[in-house]
């Protein structure tokens, strides 16, 4: 079994910082790709950042010189730095990986997210 928990969300204002964390465990083979989603109330989930096993990072374009996705292989662990917060990243933040639990046994996770909430 593998559970993906993040941390890090809260209340913070309009051009603040915020970092968010995620780590994965159980029985874990190895990690792929590792992502951080969000949704926002009333709107669909959308994917925010990503970044594979080597470090090649993918932003959606709303995010892109604002966040920063990194990640600790040897934690199985993936974070993701908010700057230049704005109301609209206002959302429930979910990490997500895909990964081995055997090899040949591939399978994606999903974390239960965490509430970012950035006032004006």
């Amino acid at each position: 079994q593998v559970q993906l928990v993040e941390s890090g969300g809260g209340l913070v204002q309009a051009g603040g910082s915020l970092r968010l964390s995620c780590a994965a465990s159980g029985t874990i083979f190895s990690v792929n790709a590792m992502h951080w989603y969000r949704q926002a109330p009333g709107k669909q989930r959308e994917l925010v950042a990503g970044i594979t096993s080597g470090g090649s990072t993918n932003y959606t374009d709303s995010v892109k010189g604002r966040f920063t996705i990194s990640r600790d292989n040897a934690k199985n662990a993936v974070y993701l730095q908010m700057n230049s917060l704005k109301p609209e990243d206002t959302a429930v933040y979910y990490c997500n990986a895909d990964l081995y639990i055997r090899i040949y046994m591939r399978r994606i996770y999903w974390g239960k997210g965490t509430l970012v909430t950035v006032s004006s």
